[in-house]
């Protein structure tokens, strides 16, 4: 008979021996990593669904990292913004409470407050996040404004805001300081006449009406604005009747659009105290007069609030995009007409990034996705409005001095009138105004952006939880479960191991 060789027997428990090592080693390796396989090839069914949870693990990983970076620019931003409310806060405080008293640069204690809150202020709108300036739109690596320094006294051959409040003041003050008005009791006798001095100037005061009490007077209103005729307005006192206490009320309209009136009352007295002008039976004289003294409250109004109102138009000038000077070349005239570009003479104030619309375009230079259908806005500029009107009121209040006239005996009060006014401008410009975006609504949109960002953090976060969780349970192991396994494999592969020994060993004499 044939006898088969034991290697043909064996070579199944052979093979069986690898599967089973194979399988103990596989288990060893889930026990060591806790996953079920190194490869999704080796998990199967399952190694489809794995990808998507890992793909959208790893993207909200990503969302998670914008959402870390978007808040901190944020906490940032909305720490500044509030620092610029409170620095309005004591700004106004200071216009509001301040003495008028100055020291030697002429200046108030209020005004030093302003110049302190604007250098910060200037700081805080050149704050960084990292690398990225948060108040320049989309140029995030260039400050927003140039500094307080350069701003007011200029920088590189370049006028500063002092320069352009002097040259404005020559300007509006005129010849004679009378405001760029002429007045005129000669031509017509009995009638007395005020009108600009050039049509179309923007600079001076401007006639907006004209009242009085006086009986039988005849009054013109100022003429319509025209562009070839200067405009002017009449009193005419021919076939009037003026008795003690009579008032004639001029309004004007000032520089910064604010208005003033000079008020004049009819006296008999002669000379007539200030604010009074004496009546006489000849309506020439009267006429006469009334000019002398419309003349010198003028005088006292453009000397006095004027200049404040003055300063606030060339803040306005010099914050402009382009700035805005006196034309006609240097040095500036008395009688200059025009306001031109001035940006090759003047410090641009404002350096990042220049938009169309400042207060609609500065939100959307930072856009940030927080979520699959979720973006949130948080870019800012340092020439938005609400911005722009903080620093350009500070910047005035801080770069006005005032100059009391030894030679005049009314210097003092008239220094006090220039202060007063400009105290009150200050606080009423840097009030929040209705209508107007201020920087507590800036505050509110980022709010806003923040919420957002917030509540996509916490969806996400249950989100990813909730996918690392079925991630686990795709690739994990049981551990007690598999070491339950290996220990019967190695039970399996020890008994194994000894029968396929005692197979190896057989010879045919004990087969036999």
């Amino acid at each position: 008979m044939t006898i088969e060789g034991v290697s043909g027997r064996t070579s199944y428990l052979g093979t069986s021996l690898i599967n089973i090592k194979t399988q103990l080693d596989t288990l060893t390796q889930q026990l060591a990593s806790g996953k079920k396989s190194t490869t999704y090839a080796g998990l199967g069914l399952d190694s489809a669904f794995a990808t998507g949870l890992r793909s959208q693990l790893s993207m909200l990983s990503g969302y998670q990292s914008t959402q870390t970076n978007v808040t901190t620019r944020i906490n940032v931003a909305n720490l500044s913004l509030q620092s610029l409310v409170d620095m309005r806060t004591q700004v106004q405080s200071a216009a509001t409470g301040a003495s008028q008293v100055l020291n030697a640069s002429g200046q108030t204690s209020g005004q030093q407050i302003g110049y302190a809150a604007f250098t910060q202020a200037i700081a805080v709108l050149n704050t960084q996040s990292g690398d990225r300036y948060l108040f320049s739109g989309r140029a995030t690596d260039t400050p927003a404004t140039a500094s307080a320094d350069d701003i007011l006294n200029g920088a590189n051959g370049k006028d500063g805001l002092k320069a352009v409040i002097a040259d404005r003041l020559i300007a509006d003050q005129g010849t004679g300081s009378m405001g760029r008005l002429t007045t005129d009791a000669t031509t017509t006798p009995g009638v007395v006449t005020v009108s600009e001095d050039a049509a179309g100037s923007p600079f001076g005061l401007k006639l907006s009406r004209v009242s009085t009490s006086i009986g039988g007077a005849v009054v013109s209103q100022p003429s319509a604005p025209d562009p070839a005729t200067p405009s002017s307005e009449t009193i005419d006192l021919n076939t009037a009747t003026p008795k003690e206490g009579d008032t004639v009320t001029f309004t004007f309209t000032l520089p910064d659009q604010t208005t003033e009136t000079v008020q004049l009352t009819a006296t008999t007295a002669s000379p007539a105290p200030s604010g009074s002008f004496t009546i006489d039976a000849d309506p020439t004289v009267t006429a006469s007069n009334m000019k002398t003294a419309l003349d010198s409250s003028i005088q006292t109004l453009v000397k006095g609030p004027m200049v404040a109102a003055s300063a606030m138009a060339a803040g306005q000038n010099f914050f402009d995009n382009p700035p805005q000077r006196v034309g006609g070349g240097s040095p500036v005239s008395p009688t200059a007409t025009t306001l031109v570009d001035g940006s090759a003479t003047t410090v641009q104030w404002y350096t990042g990034e220049q938009l169309a619309n400042p207060d609609a375009d500065a939100r959307g230079t930072a856009v940030a996705q927080v979520d699959g259908s979720v973006s949130v806005s948080y870019g800012a500029a340092a020439n938005e409005s609400a911005f722009r009107n903080l620093l350009q009121n500070m910047a005035v209040y801080a770069a006005v001095t005032t100059t009391v006239d030894p030679n005049d005996p009314n210097g003092q009060t008239v220094a006090n009138a220039q202060i007063s006014a400009l105290n009150q401008r200050v606080n009423s410009n840097l009030a929040v105004q209705p209508g107007a975006t201020s920087v507590e609504d800036i505050e509110a949109q980022f709010a806003g952006a923040q919420a957002a960002t917030k509540s996509a953090t916490t969806r996400q976060t249950q989100t990813t939880s909730m996918a690392q969780t079925m991630l686990d349970q795709i690739q994990g192991i049981n551990d007690d479960e598999v070491a339950a396994k290996i220990l019967a494999l190695q039970t399996s592969l020890q008994a194994s191991y000894q029968t396929t020994a005692s197979l190896y060993q057989l010879n045919l004499l004990k087969f036999l």
